[in-house]
């Protein structure tokens, strides 16, 4: 079998998975992805579990090149800016790869040639809410009512917004605690973890002088659902020993 490996998708801050067309309605999500921290291959996130009966299966999973929800052409949408095209054998062509300025902002003709805030889509102008929904068109928007999350399960903790959500402290902040309190969309880098600590101490300022530890060890816990990942549960708040998927409170 002979089988290109022709889109890349991540930053690869934790791997890279690997996408090929197969043909005019499917699209392959290779077996095989790259793990940064241990310079390996191994199985691509969701598919380590996979027993593939045939040659052709072990190449991956299919997925329908567009489809609601399960379409890859979701996939290509997050990791891209602009509008998808489909040329006239439904090949997915993005209008730009990779996630830049516009991805979130918006088209920025009208910014470029006459700069103003009135002619630019700016996020930070979103409330607490509305801010989790934006972000979560491609890190997942939390569940309408009705709908039940697993908890147990522990891949669910990539949905960040999902989980934070959740947490009373961004319930009862009044909409101070926003996804932007810790993340600055324009930094790939993490910061080092004093800045997080001092994102808690602005509202728990009495309790981290009496806890010694670093906030994010013990209230947002590092979840591995597959060896060479972690993710962080945004689910904040007092985890018993051992427990790091859902806090006691």
């Amino acid at each position: 079998m002979e089988l290109p490996l022709e889109w890349a998708f991540g930053a690869g801050r934790q791997a890279i998975t690997f996408v090929s067309r197969v043909s005019e309605d499917w699209y392959v999500e290779h077996y095989a992805s790259y793990y940064t921290a241990a310079k390996a291959w191994g199985p691509t996130p969701g598919q380590d579990a996979l027993q593939p009966a045939d040659l052709a299966r072990a190449a991956g999973l299919l997925y329908a090149t567009s489809e609601t929800d399960t379409g890859i052409d979701g996939c290509f949408e997050c990791h891209s800016t602009g509008p998808l095209a489909f040329g006239a054998d439904r090949e997915i062509q993005p209008h730009e790869t990779g996630v830049h300025c516009e991805a979130c902002h918006g088209p920025g003709m009208m910014h470029a040639g006459r700069p103003s805030r009135q002619n630019i889509s700016n996020p930070a102008r979103l409330d607490a809410n509305a801010l989790n929904q934006f972000c979560g068109k491609c890190h997942r928007m939390p569940a309408p009512a009705g709908k039940i999350t697993d908890w147990n399960y522990p891949w669910n903790v990539r949905h960040q917004p999902v989980y934070l959500n959740q947490s009373q402290c961004f319930r009862k902040s009044g909409g101070k605690l926003t996804c932007l309190t810790c993340h600055d969309p324009h930094e790939l880098e993490k910061k080092p973890i004093s800045f997080y600590n001092s994102r808690c101490t602005e509202c728990h300022a009495k309790t981290a002088r009496v806890c010694q530890a670093n906030c994010v060890d013990c209230h947002m816990p590092l979840v591995s659902p597959q060896a060479n990942l972690q993710f962080t549960n945004h689910w904040i708040g007092v985890y018993g020993a051992g427990a790091k998927l859902k806090p006691v409170r």
